[in-house]
């Protein structure tokens, strides 16, 4: 058996679900027998190295004849690579790629339809939203779920106690009621640090109010922060940011929030746990004194909508051997290989009946009820010129600094639209 770990592109989050029967006959499968090479494309830094030795190792022992290729990707630049080898006629046989991307890459029309295995095989009813809805692109899933990761809450347990505060909020009004006290504490405490341009943590607040970032009308798409529902949202975000001493023109990276909350006096940040290990770092005695709490919703038992950041799998319709490499998917896909990945890796799996996977693990364990309730960016392949450009942040400015809502909501929608209207 010969295992290979390529990194050509090295240059960014008890048994195994039954492989599927019959995915050698599958359309598009050549059925040769004899040894087979599954080309997979991962990503730089979402699998550990043992994990993935321990994948490919068992894999090939169940598949005899198959050998998998590994090869890593960088992040960065990656869209017009994927865009490229989905256009080659030697395509990678699977490719992970972010969950935000699968309708720019469905838009190339070279991506296989797997709905129906996804319907047949999969178990799509419990996938997480943030992860199955960017998949499916005009009611067609061509991304299959692979790992999530979203914003909890990390707060300072010290801080906490000295104010009194024996168990993280549960509500929303109680989360506002528990930041305000941390405010006003001694020592010139910030309840809560906040930037004022932390846009991914507004749109969870924008969709818990029932509102969204753009909508899609009869195949066109338009920004919607001027609904009621949105500006709700901004209010909300509005009134906790005010509880602490963000800054209102920067976004959540200037300066870092990590070496802000490193300096002690911060009570609790709006981050994905990975920011907990910088905090560490930069200040050593809050080692084993950082708590982590989902986002509160309005209701207990209930919490806030998150972003949800992550991976999908997708598979080119130039791949030589659709049915092994639709094999590779439903095995990493499934509960055996989710269970590994999510406690080696500290994600969050693709299924919500999979989340006992991280029980013991706090910050994990808190992303998971998170992700209950996690959503992705608008579904249209021209999001990512939203992004670049990102009307948004100006937007919470301007509210911030006391800008009429309403106004300053209807300016940043009109060109949300105009930067998602593909004839611009």
């Amino acid at each position: 058996m010969k295992k290979r770990f390529l990194a050509r592109a090295c240059a960014l989050v008890s048994a195994a679900l039954p492989v599927l029967t019959g995915c050698g006959v599958l359309p598009g499968d050549d059925g040769a027998a004899g040894s087979r090479t599954v080309t997979v494309w991962l990503m730089k830094g979402s699998v550990s190295d043992d994990f993935l030795e321990r994948f490919t190792t068992a894999y090939e022992n169940d598949h005899p004849g198959i050998e998998l290729e590994v090869t890593f990707q960088e992040w960065t630049g990656i869209g017009p690579k994927v865009t490229a080898a989905l256009e080659g006629e030697d395509a990678p046989d699977v490719i992970e790629v972010g969950n935000t991307q699968v309708a720019q890459y469905a838009e190339t029309e070279l991506l296989h339809d797997l709905t129906l295995e996804s319907v047949r095989d999969l178990g799509y009813e419990d996938w997480l939203p943030g992860l199955a809805e960017p998949g499916k692109v005009h009611g067609a899933q061509y991304g299959i779920p692979w790992y999530a990761a979203n914003r909890v809450v990390i707060y300072n347990k010290d801080l906490f106690e000295r104010a009194g505060i024996t168990a993280p909020p549960r509500t929303r009004e109680e989360w506002l009621e528990d930041t305000e006290k941390l405010d006003a504490g001694p020592g010139g405490t910030q309840g809560i640090y906040l930037a004022g341009q932390d846009w991914y943590t507004l749109a969870g607040f924008v969709w818990d109010e029932g509102g969204e970032l753009a909508v899609e009308r009869n195949g066109k798409w338009a920004g919607a922060l001027d609904s009621p529902a949105a500006l709700r949202g901004m209010e909300v975000y509005k009134e906790l940011q005010e509880l602490g001493d963000g800054p209102k023109d920067a976004d959540e990276e200037t300066p870092p929030q990590a070496q802000v909350f490193a300096g002690g006096d911060v009570a609790q940040i709006i981050a994905p746990p990975s920011v907990a290990a910088a905090i560490e770092e930069r200040n050593p005695a809050l080692s084993g004194k950082l708590g982590f709490f989902p986002i509160p919703g309005k209701t207990a038992g209930k919490p806030c909508a998150v972003f949800t950041g992550g991976s999908d799998l997708i598979i080119p319709l130039h791949s030589r051997d659709r049915g092994a490499a639709m094999d590779v998917v439903a095995a990493l896909a499934g509960e055996k290989w989710q269970t590994d990945l999510a406690r080696t890796m500290n994600y969050v799996p693709n299924k919500s009946s999979l989340a006992s996977a991280v029980d013991g693990q706090e910050a994990t364990a808190a992303m998971a009820v998170g992700a209950t309730r996690g959503r992705a960016t608008p579904n249209s392949p021209e999001w990512a010129a939203v992004e670049a450009a990102n009307p948004i942040k100006p937007y919470m400015t301007a509210v911030l600094q006391g800008a009429a809502p309403e106004r300053a909501a209807r300016t940043a929608s009109a060109r949300i639209t105009a930067l998602l209207t593909t004839d611009r």
